[in-house]
């Protein structure tokens, strides 16, 4: 039997045992095969599931060695040409203070362009203050930049400042939107280098069992796809969002949600992402009460009666929309606007939520798009800054038994674009053997992966004949798996339209 590659098509997986829903659906008293089953595929879906050896084989054979089939896993929120780039960034994540942080950045290569850049700054619990002249000292004239972890800010220094024509603050520091511009800048590169960069995420994505993914890249991600479909890059499905400065041409364009792009079975059109507030990392999250220092409470980006008018707007054309929202005042900000607008739809984060607001997710029909890592993350800084509040942080027990539809991500690059470490975080809520946190919020692990399909725990993907076939082939039974297997996930082979897109 001629060995295969990737890019071929699969007739049979043989020899697997079926992980997440449908295996119990599967389960006959009369087959006594250990629950070993070989899965036939057709035309890019699930056709036939019978007792390993019931039924010949032919055709172009996976053997599966008793491994465990799951459905494909979706990432449902990357910014997919910043994680791209941010894969060859030096980071200053371990930095403890402004001072050892500025030095590292210091330390780091200049780039073709003449800037240094370096990431995933996280000063909310350093033991000194961010300061421009202590960046301009040791950092000189090279323009230098330092992107926060969640890229809500960038600490510049004065020659950086200086070449964006941008008004820093006495720390240097900009947030939100001026942020947002000077991270679109930083990474403006050739077509030829985003598709490198990229070709390089989508192969570790799919290495990782990953079939799709949310596009929520700042900018008009519409001609980059174009760009790859044109090349015949199908590796990874890709629904890409838009921003209200580009919802004019999307509905001039006449793209809706989930439309083809250009009549592709491989990209399509998402949703309008609306960012309405700040994040945690930078204290800019819109909360009910007060910060550590008893009286900021982050802010909106988006004023109330605005946010209705865009998801009308938005709704009016076809396009659903979701709204970045971690604090709780902007969770229930967004969820009103669903409910003015009449319509369905996502937050993304949903950090902080108060109790009354957790039961209007199910109700108006409002998806939950969380990243589980993001707890673990923000964990140390939430008890500090957030210990005044009374609303719920990282709620996704409680957002799942009020039937909420939970939908699990990475945000990445501010999380690894890997939904088993994701899926562990949420079930095990603890890594690097740390007690775990707030675990009355943590998952089952089959609802954790649910979340981690295409429709959530709303509806699920299954290995079960009609389904398509989008799977995974994984080492070990994903249900039973502890934290440390579960985040190493052994990933053997990975399946678009029933065509191997990753083989290890």
């Amino acid at each position: 039997m001629p060995a295969l590659s990737r890019g071929d098509r699969v007739d049979v997986i043989a020899d697997v045992r079926i992980g997440g829903e449908g295996r119990e659906l599967l389960a006959h008293p009369e087959y006594d095969v250990d629950g070993v089953y070989d899965v036939w595929l057709a035309d890019g879906r699930i056709a036939d599931i019978a007792p390993a050896g019931a039924i010949r084989r032919s055709g172009a054979v996976l053997d599966g060695a008793g491994g465990w089939l799951v459905p494909g896993l979706w990432d449902h929120h990357v910014h997919t040409l910043e994680c791209a780039l941010a894969q060859g960034t030096p980071s200053v994540e371990h930095a403890a203070s402004a001072e050892e942080a500025a030095r590292a950045a210091a330390a780091a290569p200049v780039r073709a362009d003449g800037r240094r850049v370096v990431a995933r700054l996280r000063d909310g619990l350093w033991t000194d203050a961010a300061d421009l002249g202590l960046l301009d000292e040791v950092t000189g004239d090279i323009p230098t930049y330092l992107v926060s972890s969640d890229l809500h800010g960038v600490w510049l220094n004065s020659a950086a400042a200086r070449r964006e024509g941008l008004a820093a603050d006495a720390a240097g520091l900009v947030r939100e939107g001026a942020a947002f511009l000077v991270e679109q800048r930083l990474k403006q590169l050739a077509p030829e280098d985003e598709d490198a960069a990229l070709d390089r995420m989508l192969a570790a994505a799919a290495a990782r069992g990953v079939v799709g993914v949310q596009d929520l890249e700042i900018g008009w991600n519409a001609d980059r796809w174009r760009r790859r479909m044109a090349r015949g890059d199908e590796r990874v499905r890709v629904r890409f969002d838009v921003y209200p400065d580009d919802l004019d041409r999307a509905i001039a364009e006449g793209l809706s949600t989930g439309e083809a792009l250009d009549g592709s079975d491989r990209v399509s059109f998402g949703m309008l992402k609306v960012i309405s507030d700040g994040s945690l990392g930078t204290r800019t999250a819109a909360t009910s009460a007060p910060y550590a220092d008893g009286v900021s409470r982050g802010r909106l980006n988006v004023e109330p009666r605005a946010l209705i008018e865009l998801v009308a707007r938005a709704a009016s054309a076809g396009i659903a929309t979701t709204i970045h929202a971690i604090g709780d005042v902007a969770a229930r900000h967004a969820l009103d606007a669903f409910a003015a607008a009449d319509v369905p739809g996502r937050i993304e984060h949903v950090q902080l939520v108060a109790r009354t607001d957790i039961a209007r997710f199910a109700r108006l029909g409002v998806e939950a798009s969380v990243q589980p890592e993001h707890a673990l993350d923000d964990r140390e800084l939430a008890g500090v800054e957030w210990a005044a509040q009374t609303a719920v942080a990282y709620p996704l027990r409680e957002l799942v038994e009020a039937g909420a539809c939970l939908l699990l991500g990475s945000d990445a690059p501010v999380s690894p674009l890997d939904p088993w470490v994701q899926m562990a975080a949420a079930v095990f809520r603890t890594r690097d053997a740390s007690e775990p946190w707030r675990v009355d919020q943590a998952l089952d692990a089959r609802t954790a992966l649910a979340a981690s399909t295409d429709g959530g725990t709303a509806d699920p993907a299954r290995v079960l004949p009609g389904e398509p076939a989008d799977l995974a082939l994984v080492g070990h039974d994903p249900l039973t798996a502890g934290a440390d297997a579960l985040r190493a996930m052994p990933v053997h082979a990975t399946l678009v339209d029933g065509r191997l897109t990753h083989l290890g």
